[in-house]
């Protein structure tokens, strides 16, 4: 991803902590921010997925990927950024990754609430979905694997980045966080869809709350985005259908996220936007 970062996407001299940053959306994320002059804390958790006949073995490897060629093509570009292996799951996770972030770069002032416990579960019988992934019964497993990262982890990340924010007399601030799923639930995604609807409450709360101090907070639900995952059912899937447009690139929605952190969208808080 080349970035180009003009006067008014200038993030030099800020920090931001970006999660689930080993590959996909996040790993763009990283690059982007750190083109327009960011440090960047990568936070990541490897993943080892088993092997599924409706999910492309590609998909697997990039969760399964360390964050270290994330940090060398940073510093490649002569830009500054760290990963550190934690898992989010775990609420001791929270403070260390803004100590570290404090200590290699600033406080940090951009959050990317990205990493996901992903999983596919369903109320209905426990086949495979509509592009042949093996889907499993809704458990006390599927829901923490995903409410415990994509709704508490991103909830007490904006709980830390507040507290420290307010108790320095910080005035400038971005929180985004990525969505999926819709308000009328997300078939065959349950507990996933019920994660996101959860973050975007949370960042919506933190949007308004946290205006007074110069942060503003949004959610970006991406299109379809090729992360690996996209097989041919997949694009058969968007053609035919009258809602979705677009196949994009983690480069695409990354563009998004780091415009939202620019000063020119220091007018755009509390949304959910949708990129079609």
């Amino acid at each position: 991803m080349s970035v180009s970062a003009t006067s008014s996407e200038d993030l030099s001299g800020h920090t931001a902590l970006v999660t689930g940053a080993n590959h996909g959306i996040g790993r763009a994320t990283a690059r982007g921010l750190a083109a327009c002059g960011a440090g960047v804390l990568v936070s990541y958790l490897r993943l080892h997925d088993a092997a599924d006949p409706g999910t492309p073995e590609a998909y697997g490897a990039n969760r399964s990927r360390p964050a270290d060629d994330v940090v060398e093509e940073i510093h490649s570009s002569g830009g500054r950024a760290e990963a550190v292996e934690t898992d989010l799951r775990d609420p001791a996770a929270v403070p260390m990754l803004f100590d570290t972030a404090e200590r290699l770069f600033g406080p940090v002032e951009i959050l990317i609430n990205n990493a996901s416990g992903w999983t596919i579960d369903t109320f209905a019988s426990p086949k495979a979905d509509r592009l042949g992934r093996s889907l499993t019964r809704v458990s006390p497993e599927t829901i923490d694997a995903v409410l415990s990262v994509d709704a508490r982890g991103s909830a007490l990340l904006i709980s830390e980045f507040a507290r420290r924010h307010i108790a320095r007399g910080g005035q400038w601030g971005r929180i985004i966080g990525l969505t999926s799923g819709g308000p009328l639930g997300f078939p065959e995604e349950v507990s996933y869809g019920a994660a996101k609807a959860a973050l975007e409450n949370y960042t919506m709360s933190a949007a308004l709350e946290l205006a007074p101090y110069g942060v503003t907070a949004n959610a970006v639900y991406p299109p379809v985005t090729d992360t690996g995952w996209v097989t041919p059912a997949v694009r058969d899937a968007v053609e035919r259908s009258m809602e979705l447009v677009h196949i994009a690139s983690p480069e695409d929605v990354a563009e998004v996220i780091v415009f939202l952190c620019s000063e020119r969208a220091r007018l755009i808080t509390a949304n959910v936007i949708h990129l079609r």
